[in-house]
């Protein structure tokens, strides 16, 4: 499909005297395709394209159900479906569920601060120390 622009530059080419061959050559465009927009009265316009139905539309009732028993799990409401015949994907699904799963609120936690001196801590790394005279691995 040409847009606008397009066919305004069509349009004025043709105006100044290049032929629709010339035009389609200078554009890339088939010599069908600039006729067709040379004689047109609009400019060209996208067509809604009809919605199409779900894979999962046939088992969204079973998974609400599932769903309004608890059941979030994606994995196994994707192997009872597909028990049941269908034949989509795990996106699908986890995006259908996404929109019904409760939300999860981070457990708040309680600080531990110990005194000076009462606690070391070290994450990945090996601690080794002088007992008098000798050296210690941990």
């Amino acid at each position: 499909m040409v847009g606008a622009r397009e066919m305004f530059y069509l349009r004025e080419l043709y105006a100044k005297g290049y032929s629709i061959r010339a035009i389609a050559r200078i554009t890339g465009h088939d010599r069908k395709t600039v006729s067709k927009y040379i004689k047109a009265q609009l400019y060209p316009r996208y067509k809604r394209r009809p919605q199409k139905p779900s894979k999962l539309e046939p088992y969204k009732e079973y998974i609400l159900s599932r769903l309004r028993e608890g059941m979030f799990n994606c994995n196994v409401l994707l192997e009872e479906i597909r028990a049941q015949g269908y034949a989509g994907g795990k996106t699908i699904l986890k995006d259908f569920v996404a929109r019904y799963r409760p939300l999860q609120r981070a457990q708040a936690v309680q600080r531990f601060e110990p005194r000076p001196g009462q606690q070391a801590q070290v994450d990945w790394a090996y601690f080794s120390y002088h007992d008098g005279n000798r050296k210690r691995p941990a």
